[in-house]
């Protein structure tokens, strides 16, 4: 069964950053699926429970951008 979390992740304002964040999160082990979306600074991903939320969040802050708790 997928699980889906949403982060808010600032710094995104363009496509470019979508395809960034989207690339560097679907390489993490276990993701299945990744939609971010610059103008609501968040990132939906669907995971099958084996990701591991901090591998994801380092994912996105190595692309230079700032993951909200």
């Amino acid at each position: 069964m997928a699980d889906t979390i949403i982060l808010k992740v600032e710094g995104m304002s363009c496509n470019h950053c979508k395809m960034a964040v989207e690339k560097a999160v679907k390489k993490v082990p276990g993701v299945q699926a990744v939609e971010a979306t610059p103008t609501e600074k968040s990132v939906k991903i669907t995971h099958d429970g084996s990701s591991n939320l901090e591998a994801i969040k380092q994912a996105i802050m190595n692309e230079g951008y700032v993951v909200v708790d």
